[in-house]
């Protein structure tokens, strides 16, 4: 059974400060904007990359949980991982298997959503979806809207090759994470798990913001873009590096 790493999402204090960068250093265009995060107290864009997605949600209102995590991580950063399963059953019935509780378990005609709870994955937010008719690496995703192919643009970069996490004990969140997702657990040198098209890597925190979602490395098609920009706009931060919306975003 196959499983792929769709979409990651962020969290800002502000979100049109991540649209002008997203466009101005990555060259993405948003794709959908979802008024049913209003319920949660949250505005969000979502932006395509190639076939994967790249959410940022921002609080609208006081004391949301998006709010709260702003705080607790000390600013901007990522905030979910979200994967897609080519079957829900039967991730469903292990992740009950290992008792792992769930904080959103929805389910209709045209999506299958359940999200994990943080405290029992470790990490970050973990959400394991799927979507009927969606074997396709660039079929439908409900969360983009019906008209996402529309705003993908790939001159700039054309998609997300590893989610980073990090974590004080890199080594026993990753094996958490391989149990979860039952799937092995490789040393790449850093103990990584490899999706069907993605790898999931968990690195020593040392910047001080604690455990959570650090980085994503970008296929890059225009890197000297992305770089430059980054450089007019303060925004980056190696030599192949740089940071938009609190994450380090690797150009590979």
């Amino acid at each position: 059974m196959w499983l792929r790493v769709r979409q990651i999402a962020l969290v800002a204090n502000k979100l049109a400060p991540i649209v002008d960068d997203m466009k101005n250093i990555l060259g993405l265009e948003v794709c959908f904007r979802d008024p049913g995060v209003k319920v949660f107290g949250l505005e969000n864009a979502l932006w395509p990359v190639g076939n994967q997605f790249i959410e940022c949600v921002s609080p609208i209102q006081e004391n949301t949980a998006g709010g709260r995590y702003l705080q607790r991580r000390k600013g901007d950063g990522g905030y979910m991982c979200i994967m897609q399963a080519e079957d829900h059953a039967p991730v469903k019935a292990h992740v009950a298997k290992l008792g792992i509780r769930k904080v959103i378990d929805h389910d209709t005609a045209h999506f299958h959503n359940m999200q994990l709870h943080p405290r029992d994955t470790g990490g970050t937010f973990l959400e394991i979806d799927h979507q009927p008719g969606g074997e396709a690496p660039d079929g439908p995703w409900e969360p983009a809207g019906k008209d996402w192919k529309r705003a993908v643009h790939t001159d700039v970069v054309k998609a997300i090759k590893a989610v980073e996490i990090q974590s004080p004990d890199p080594d026993t969140l990753a094996k958490r994470w391989a149990e979860i997702l039952n799937l092995p657990l490789k040393n790449l040198p850093q103990p990584s798990i490899e999706v069907d098209n993605s790898t999931i890597r968990f690195v020593k925190e040392t910047d001080g913001r604690g455990e959570g979602l650090s980085g994503l490395d970008l296929q890059a098609t225009n890197k000297k873009h992305a770089l430059d920009a980054a450089e007019k706009l303060g925004r980056r931060i190696g030599d192949d590096t740089v940071m938009v919306c609190g994450m380090r975003m690797k150009l590979v």
